[in-house]
């Protein structure tokens, strides 16, 4: 019997003292490939009623409406109860399906049996935290979206292609955007597409309390030739973006690779002060150039840069720059 199965028939033991017997069902062959590469099926009675026990071969969680277009072709096949048994599961998608009414099992965590009056929910595994800051490759995602002109199709392999991260972490970021809510993955031929379900205004407004400050270092930093490093930023790009003066030290931000680079220059030296020819260097967690205009950073991330000055100038300034969002 499949492990999953076993934890379910043991999970409905502990919990409810209710005896069941999972066995495979042999429907299977008559099902569509993609269904029979993603589930086992078992069958088994759940207090006199019959159900179809649809545990994912995996711990890839799908979107609660995939799930319930699956759980839909499955009742054209059979008239029973279906049940999705998954191995782990995110506090979201388990709100997800508990709103979509779609029952579910995850052994040993949580139960969600409608059909039965059975609602357990009063405890489960914090995979994720819901309020946790984005990863720097994931809220790369979200800039580029809102960066953009004209819709386009977020897939792995065009976000890679566009930002320079591997098809696997850009598989990951739209993991996580989906995991938080932000959109919904849907398949489209043999691709996975990532939709954002609001405006960039209000994905913006929904994504602030996860997107973070770019920046991991500042340091003051003296430069002894005319090559150009990294692009303006800080009080520098805020400048460009309002009415306040250039600051005294320019303000440049390079990415940790970026700067490694720099580093090994003998072109340059770092201080531990400032001093009136030196430049201040951000190093930044992703290219502050990705999305730069004229060799200055763009609003989105000035501001997460910014958000935490507690000047009240910049924050005027910040609060005007964004304003003048187009979106």
């Amino acid at each position: 019997m499949d492990q999953l199965a076993i934890s379910f028939k043991r999970y409905l033991k502990e919990t409810l003292d209710i005896n069941v017997h999972p066995k495979q069902w042999l429907g299977t062959e008559n099902l569509p490939i993609f269904l029979r590469n993603m589930y086992v099926f078992f069958e088994v009675r759940i207090l006199g009623i019959p159900c179809l026990i649809m545990a994912t071969k995996d711990k890839a969680e799908q979107t609660p409406a995939t799930i319930q277009k699956h759980m839909l072709q499955m009742r054209k096949k059979r008239h029973d109860a279906v049940i999705y048994v998954q191995q782990k599961m995110t506090a979201y998608n388990r709100k997800r399906l508990i709103q979509h009414k779609i029952p579910f099992v995850v052994p040993l965590n949580q139960m969600y049996l409608p059909f039965l009056g059975i609602d357990l929910r009063e405890y489960f595994k914090n995979i994720r935290e819901t309020e946790a800051n984005f990863s720097p490759s994931t809220q790369v995602v979200v800039l580029y979206y809102l960066s953009q002109n004209d819709p386009f199709r977020l897939t792995p392999k065009t976000l890679a292609n566009a930002l320079g991260y591997s098809i696997m972490t850009m598989t990951r970021a739209l993991d996580e955007l989906d995991g938080a809510g932000l959109g919904e993955i849907a398949v489209e031929g043999r691709e996975r597409v990532l939709r954002f379900n609001q405006d960039k205004k209000q994905v913006w407004e929904t994504a602030l309390k996860r997107l973070r400050s770019p920046v991991k270092e500042r340091l003051w930093v003296k430069t002894f030739s005319n090559q150009p490093f990294g692009v303006k930023a800080g009080l520098s790009a805020l400048a460009h973006y309002s009415n306040l003066a250039e600051p005294a030290n320019p303000v440049l931000a390079l990415e940790r690779k970026q700067w490694k680079k720099v580093k090994s220059n003998a072109d340059v030296m770092i201080l531990n002060i400032a001093e009136p020819d030196a430049s201040e260097f951000e190093i930044w967690s992703y290219s502050p150039s990705l999305f730069g205009i004229k060799g200055i950073v763009e609003r989105f991330s000035l501001f997460l840069s910014m958000r935490g000055d507690n000047d009240e100038r910049i924050q005027s300034a910040l609060e005007g720059m964004m304003e003048q969002v187009e979106w």
